[in-house]
């Protein structure tokens, strides 16, 4: 093995190192759920802490009122009177989720999909927050810090439960009465088959109560997790913010609470996890010119789990008199086909913004959608998905093939350079790149095409792995889910962060040593066809079984167009076929003629070909000892 072969070697080594490490970050299961804990309402710079609010989890009730305890005089000022109420509780379900909305704060509490569960199989809930989301915090007029969902509102209605089906619609009012008509109302109005909801704010004449610099409209905690690994959630939550189209991200990295501000013409605000999001979008469209916040932090656990929450609000500024504001909430899955009738694609992740998007949105989320249309099962797309990713990359492969064709039927004359120019490594590389010359062969040939490829590739790492379709959707034998990985043994402990087998992560593996096997004619390359197969099954290990079973379908589709090359094709090549064909001018070859003619022009010494070059390498050298 050459130096550059080892180098490689011991750089792949490294990488396998570091791939290990990283799993041990990144395979994990959900951190057990603690109390979530109340965070400082940053958003406003003029507003101190707001008291400590218990926020341990409740459990559930199924009557529609409780009577509250009182509350210490003057711990809210001018709203104590709105601090002791009855608290009722709402139900509200349609044909895709059921929402509960407490008369306490006016708040949506609870948010459960219908047609989604979490990874242990129990109903999809996202509002992590107990205490309640979609609330206004304020300093008043008087200097107390306000949190409205320590506050009553009073429903306008008796109903506790309310059900709507199709283009039915529903609208609830929540009432905060203050004095002489002064009030605070939230009006909600639900429909029956979408995962919105409109929310319309209004004030009535509290110029007494709340300043001119408003209050704030607040979503805190971001989402419940729904994944048994929490990193891998964790690594595609976020913040975003909208502003007439241009999408800032906000990702928490600290466990303290940081974040930024955005000020212009707002589209939306959102956060999101893996597979699902909130956004809230003023109404009417780009009506909202002001400033929003992103803040979040990012929370570990014990058990090497990790959650990231975040806080995002409006800042809604108020002058007195009447004014109302009007926010459509998006609630519910990161499907793009749903999100884009909202104005909400950029929720989705599709990879890089440059290239690789456009290729994964434009291209392969359409083709893929469209096979599923017909087959109704995501594992038979996958396959034939592969099978037409195989037909459109054949003008790659095939060039990548013949390249390896020609280097296998080389290997003989190779190596006899090698022996010829054993101790002179320098005359063993002209010589070298003179056989490939003179065969017309591209040493990059079977390079170039791979990146070509490579942003095809990304495209579908980043639409498989992020497709909701693909989440809980079982295959065959031992593949119940193609959004996770398949594990077929599960070693109970960890070793160097391996702790399980995946079997298509193994079969693929399996036909990449085969495709080794039939395409590397180098010896000192032998090591690799054994190497490298283990390497990518144990990195491919951790990855979603969708994308493992894409990839094992590919290799044997390569293998089978290797083998009808080498054993039925017609167009085969010989040495002598190769030594008549005419000789293209490649780009390599080309920079260096080109750099050899301005070296001549120079007055530089520039031999007009390779093999002149080394010509008089043996004279060279005498001279030099002459010379010492």
């Amino acid at each position: 093995m050459n130096k550059n072969n080892l180098l490689a070697a011991l750089f792949m080594g490294l990488l396998f190192i570091g791939w290990i490490f990283w799993q041990q970050s990144t395979n994990k299961p959900v951190p057990k759920k603690q109390n979530t804990e109340q965070t400082v309402n940053k958003t406003n710079p003029q507003e101190e802490a707001k008291p400590e609010v218990s926020t341990s989890p409740k459990p559930a009730t199924t009557q529609s009122t409780d009577s509250s305890t009182a509350v210490k005089p003057n711990l809210y000022g001018i709203f104590d009177k709105t601090a002791n109420g009855t608290k009722q509780v709402i139900t509200i379900e349609n044909d895709l989720y059921t929402a509960k909305f407490s008369s306490k704060g006016g708040v949506l509490v609870e948010y459960t999909l219908k047609k989604y569960l979490k990874w242990d199989k129990k109903p999809s809930q996202l509002v992590q927050n107990h205490n309640g989301e979609l609330y206004l915090a304020f300093r008043s007029l008087d200097g107390k810090p306000i949190d409205t969902r320590d506050l009553y509102f009073v429903f306008d209605t008796d109903k506790s439960n309310i059900k709507l089906s199709g283009k039915e619609t529903f609208t609830i009012k929540a009432v905060m009465d203050l004095d002489s008509g002064r009030k605070i109302v939230k009006e909600f109005v639900f429909s029956g088959n979408t995962y919105d909801f409109t929310m319309n704010i209004q004030l009535v004449n509290v110029e007494n109560y709340i300043p001119r610099n408003g209050y704030n409209l607040m979503w805190d905690s971001g989402l419940a997790y729904q994944e048994n690994n929490s990193v891998d959630e964790s690594n595609s939550a976020v913040a975003v913010v909208s502003r007439l189209g241009k999408i800032d991200e906000f990702n928490a990295k600290h466990p303290e609470m940081d974040g930024e501000s955005f000020s212009g013409t707002i589209d939306y605000i959102a956060t999101k996890t893996k597979y699902f999001g909130l956004a809230i979008i003023p109404k009417p469209d780009q009506s909202f010119s002001g400033t929003c916040d992103l803040y979040g932090k990012e929370k570990t656990f014990p058990n090497k789990g990790k959650e990231k929450a975040y806080d995002i609000s409006f800042r809604v500024p108020y002058d007195g008199g009447t004014r109302s504001s009007s926010y459509q909430i998006y609630l519910g899955p990161l499907d793009y086909k749903i999100l884009k009738a909202y104005g909400l694609r950029d929720m989705v992740n599709f990879g890089w913004r440059i290239l690789i998007r456009q290729i994964g949105e434009y291209f392969m989320l359409p083709v893929f959608n469209a096979i599923h249309s017909v087959v109704n099962n995501w594992g038979v797309t996958l396959i034939i998905f592969a099978f037409l990713m195989k037909m459109l990359l054949y003008p790659f492969s095939i060039q990548q093939m013949r390249s390896a064709q020609k280097m296998k039927l080389l290997a003989p004359e190779m190596d006899k350079l090698r022996q010829k120019y054993a101790d002179d490594q320098k005359a063993q590389q002209a010589a070298t790149m003179k056989l490939y010359s003179d065969h017309g062969i591209n040493p990059a040939g079977g390079c170039l095409p791979l990146l070509l490829q490579m942003p095809i590739l990304f495209a579908l790492f980043s639409v498989l792995r992020n497709s909701i379709s693909l989440r809980q959707s079982s295959f065959i034998f031992w593949i119940h889910d193609l959004s996770v990985p398949d594990k077929i043994l599960d070693f109970g402990m960890s070793f160097f962060g391996i702790s399980f087998i995946s079997g298509l992560a193994l079969l693929m593996g399996i036909t990449m040593f085969f495709q080794q096997k039939m395409t590397v004619t180098d010896p000192r390359q032998k090591g690799m066809v054994y190497i490298m197969p283990v390497m990518f099954t144990l990195m491919f290990a951790s990855l979603p079984a969708g994308l493992n079973l894409y990839y094992f379908v590919f290799n044997l589709l390569s293998i089978g167009q290797q083998v009808y090359m080498n054993k039925f094709s017609r167009k085969k090549f010989t040495l002598e076929d190769m030594r008549k064909a005419p000789k293209k001018e490649g780009w390599m070859q080309k920079r260096m003629r080109e750099a050899q003619e301005i070296a001549a022009k120079q007055g530089k010494t520039a031999p007009t070909s390779l093999a002149n070059r080394y010509k008089d390498l043996d004279t060279k050298k005498n001279y030099r000892k002459k010379k010492k």
